[in-house]
């Protein structure tokens, strides 16, 4: 053999009907397939109707030291190995990470076979701004750490995706209106592209009071990012500089408002102006 290669590929989320020609192709064709569970494996191939061609091994969190060795020689080697997760993407949230830096570090050609995740889909359906977010991971499973998680996201201007237990959301929401007010709007997003897929979006009050009688299926949660409020004294000492240099008051106020989010509105600046001078 020559060539060896690391195949990482996105795998449907639900609906089989998801994967991408090519992941069917490197199935057929791939030295090896390491597959987080190789049963889920096996049975995606037998539904998307492919046989894999190459040998099946697990590649999970349990086993991820001592497998990915033995992989990194094969691919060295020349095999081509297909890694896999039991939905959407690998390393994100799944086994695969250790793999690719491994081959990384190897200088080993790998490359990405893109498709489903989790992360990406959630966004899309949210109905909160995806220009700008972050994704991260699964929440804390301690309450404390979760708390102290949650606290860091109080000020985070971006979207933040993050995954959680079925088990654990109703108390996470609970404690998501404490840290961060129940007026925060965001998505509990439950069971992506499957049967029974469903989005509630609202207040983190109302979604802690949806989830109180518990929820099933695999949960992604789309926080939207926190509204920025500018510091007035620095908007007033900034229009205070512009008027000494010869602005007008007002177009000075326009300017700052303009450069800064969350500033208040022009009447209520200019009105801040005027009484710092009376000062």
């Amino acid at each position: 053999m020559s060539g060896g290669r690391l195949l990482l590929a996105a795998t449907p989320l639900g609906h089989p009907a998801d994967a991408s020609g090519r992941l069917i192709d490197a199935l057929a064709t791939a030295h090896i397939v390491a597959a987080e569970d190789t049963r889920r494996v096996r049975n995606l191939a037998q539904s998307l109707e492919v046989r894999i061609g190459g040998r099946v091994l697990s590649l999970f969190e349990g086993n991820e030291s001592t497998r990915v060795p033995y992989l990194v020689e094969e691919i060295r080697g020349g095999a081509t190995v297909l890694a896999v997760t039991d939905a959407g993407m690998p390393s994100i949230s799944d086994p695969g990470y250790r793999l690719v830096a491994a081959c990384v570090a190897a200088d080993l050609p790998l490359t990405c076979l893109p498709g489903p995740s989790a992360v990406t889909t959630a966004l899309t359906v949210s109905g909160l701004p995806a220009d700008r977010f972050c994704f991260e991971g699964f929440a804390p499973r301690k309450q404390a750490a979760r708390r102290t998680w949650l606290a860091s996201l109080a000020a985070e201007p971006r979207t933040a995706v993050f995954f959680e237990s079925p088990r654990r959301l109703a108390e996470l929401l609970r404690e998501a209106v404490d840290e961060l007010g129940g007026d925060r709007r965001a998505a509990v997003c439950r069971e992506l592209t499957k049967t029974h897929e469903e989005v509630i979006r609202g207040t983190l009050a109302e979604l802690a009071d949806w989830a109180v009688d518990g929820v099933l299926g695999e949960i992604t949660v789309v926080l939207a990012g926190a509204t920025p409020v500018a510091d007035l004294d620095v908007l007033v000492a900034e229009v205070a500089e512009l008027t000494a240099e010869g602005m007008r008051v007002k177009d000075a106020c326009q300017q700052v408002i303009a450069a800064h989010p969350g500033a208040p509105s022009r009447r209520d600046l200019y009105d801040a102006v005027l009484r710092a001078r009376d000062q």
